[in-house]
């Protein structure tokens, strides 16, 4: 296990931090930045540098835990953070820019029709050779112009992930941010998310609680495959 690894793995924020601070390229293109340096009060669990995903390894393109994310969308997410901060929340990152050759690596995986590892967390009723037609994966992903993001809100007192009423990245009906599957107070944890991410610009995917993208977006055309390091 490598030191990226070990400070990932059951390490708290700040040692995750102070690794992102060492083990930073210090050239990303143009209009990119690291969204530790804008927005340090988050935390940050970047699902696709581990093994706690749906695939169940980490993915290609992730050589590091860091979230990326355009410039102009990171002054939008500070906003959110310094809003929900005012509420007793803080961020939490699963994603944000994602290069394309990790979006291959899922169009790989959902071939396999033999890999099944994390069928009982991630996706029990749905057969994985439908995530893409059912919209919960793309083989062009927004992600990769670097302005949609993944994330939830944890309670800033007790430390704790605000229960959305279902996990990041389950796949079925109770993650579309109207299901009927959740209770009153899980409806409202999502409504304080999404209304904060609408505020500054963002604008939600249906089918996903914890899926937003800028709106003015600055490369609304443009699939970049830089990897995450």
């Amino acid at each position: 296990m490598g030191s990226a690894d070990a400070a990932y793995v059951g390490s708290s924020t700040d040692s995750v931090l102070q690794l992102m601070q060492m083990e930073k390229k210090n050239h990303l293109p143009q209009g990119f930045v690291y969204l530790d340096e804008v927005i340090p009060t988050a935390q940050y669990e970047i699902r696709y540098y581990g093994d706690n995903n749906f695939v169940g390894r980490r993915i290609d393109g992730y050589k590091v835990p860091l979230a990326i994310f355009s410039r102009t969308a990171a002054t939008a997410l500070k906003a959110v953070s310094e809003d929900l901060a005012n509420k007793g929340y803080i961020l939490k990152i699963y994603d944000a820019y994602r290069p394309q050759t990790a979006v291959n690596h899922f169009v790989r995986w959902s071939q396999n029709t033999v890999d099944t590892k994390m069928k009982q967390q991630y996706y029990p009723r749905l057969d994985k050779r439908n995530l893409f037609k059912l919209g919960f994966i793309a083989k062009k992903s927004g992600h990769s112009r670097g302005s949609t993001i993944d994330l939830t809100i944890v309670n800033k007192e007790t430390g704790a992930e605000v229960d959305m009423g279902s996990p990041f990245d389950f796949f079925g009906d109770i993650s579309y941010y109207n299901t009927s599957l959740i209770n009153k107070t899980q409806k409202a944890n999502r409504a304080i998310l999404k209304e904060a991410m609408v505020k500054q610009g963002f604008k939600p995917y249906s089918k996903e609680w914890w899926h937003f993208t800028l709106i003015k977006e600055p490369y609304p055309k443009q699939y970049f495959d830089f990897k995450v390091e």
